[in-house]
């Protein structure tokens, strides 16, 4: 009797061991995709501003449903229209959950770039080019402390940096200065 409860109980912590290691392998996050190829700097024109405040940058996820910050949000008031930064044909425009949200796919690239809060003023389908008004930020978005508009790109499913979109002189550029030209002659 003491020897076939032994076996149960040895069966038992084993089926339970088991079905610990199994629940915790089938349930655990998969790891985020491979990045892909690099993104090219196709940007012509940021979002909102000229060169708006970032407010929170790209913080991408350790795993596919993990914690992270899947965009930029850049620092705009409430009417500032939205531009769209590159070419391409809008994907998406109207409300989800609540907000307005525009999707860009980009011309000659499987990137696309979304907007939101925005009041849309193009529809589905409509070719934009970099630079043109695509909306207007909406007030009160809740996912800024300021009014801001979050700004994201992918590729897929997978969520990449928005900035990378953005060419060096863009990004970084500050008012052009002409230097002076020593030593050379006078046409």
């Amino acid at each position: 009797m003491r020897a076939r409860r032994y076996v149960q109980m040895t069966w038992a912590a084993l089926l339970g061991l088991a079905l610990t290691v199994l629940s915790t392998w089938a349930w655990a996050d998969d790891p985020p995709p491979a990045p892909g190829p690099p993104v090219p700097a196709v940007g012509r024109a940021w979002p909102v501003g000229t060169r708006p405040t970032v407010l929170r940058g790209w913080e991408p996820p350790a795993t596919v449903y993990g914690r992270g910050h899947r965009g930029v949000d850049l620092a705009a008031p409430a009417g500032s229209p939205v531009r769209a930064v590159a070419a391409g044909r809008v994907s998406f425009a109207g409300r989800v959950a609540g907000r307005g949200v525009i999707s860009v796919q980009l011309t000659a690239t499987n990137l696309r770039t979304t907007y939101e809060p925005v009041t849309a003023s193009v529809q589905k389908g409509d070719e934009v080019t970099p630079g043109e008004v695509v909306g207007t930020v909406e007030p009160g978005s809740g996912h800024c402390t300021v009014t801001c508009v979050h700004w994201g790109l992918l590729r897929g499913d997978t969520y990449l940096n928005p900035l990378s979109l953005l060419p060096p002189w863009l990004l970084h550029g500050g008012p052009s200065r002409l230097l002076p030209v020593l030593g050379v002659p006078l046409p």
